[in-house]
């Protein structure tokens, strides 16, 4: 069955646009012309990823990622037409796991939809039996096989981004991850200096944690050097 993507942009030519490629792929797509259409198409229906434009009158973009963060971890990747980087912070820290700035490519988009895809739900494909799939550390537990994170018994809601930082983290105990380490490895692409992205997701995975954790810290920066979890 082919994965549903809803585009939520209220320019109906780039909307239509990003559909031609999308369908092309072979995704189903469903369009939602402003954030409280889409809000309203989501929970009617299941949707695999949401293209979501931040500039929408009414409800916008980061409105609308705010509310389905409340709920659902499905992947977001934003489109703005802003390019500043207090713009992409932004974006990400409402809860994106992705962010383009227009006019794009369209061929980077599908790009960008296939390798979030990848990452959410490459859990849900057949594992060897004998992996080892459970990481236990101090009250956490993470899940591979379910994609799942619990701390004392509680399950944590964690973005496929966050899910990939904290894995990867946790997968080494001890050792100290670079952010380009982090970032070539959970998004698969070239890391360049000016990059923050890993620094805007490591933030929320941190809050997530030291809230659930009663103020103690799991991840730990290494100045300097990077990020990691004490074995």
């Amino acid at each position: 069955m082919s994965k549903q993507i809803l585009i939520v942009d209220d320019d109906p030519k780039i909307a239509q646009l990003v559909e031609i490629y999308l369908l092309n792929e072979g995704y189903s797509v469903r369009k939602a012309g402003d954030g409280l259409q889409a809000l309203e198409l989501i929970e009617r229906e299941p949707v695999d990823l949401v293209i979501l434009d931040i500039m929408m009158p009414g409800l916008d973009g980061l409105g609308v990622c705010l509310r389905i963060r409340e709920r659902r971890t499905t992947p977001i990747l934003m489109i703005s037409a802003k390019d500043g980087d207090m713009d992409k912070i932004t974006g990400l820290m409402t809860g994106a796991d992705d962010y383009m700035v227009k006019p794009f490519n369209p061929l980077e988009l599908v790009a960008r939809v296939k390798s979030l895809l990848r990452r959410t739900y490459y859990q849900t494909q057949p594992q060897p039996p004998q992996q080892e799939h459970l990481i236990r550390i101090q009250s956490l537990v993470i899940d591979k096989l379910t994609h799942s994170v619990q701390i004392d018994g509680r399950p944590i809601k964690l973005t496929p981004i966050e899910f990939g930082i904290l894995h990867l983290l946790a997968s080494q105990p001890g050792r100290v991850f670079s952010s380009e380490d982090i970032f070539e490895t959970i998004w698969k692409e070239k890391y360049y200096e000016s990059n923050n992205s890993v620094t805007v997701h490591m933030s929320r995975l941190r809050d997530k944690l030291v809230k659930e954790m009663d103020g103690e810290k799991l991840i730990h920066t290494v100045w300097g050097v990077g990020y990691k979890i004490e074995a």
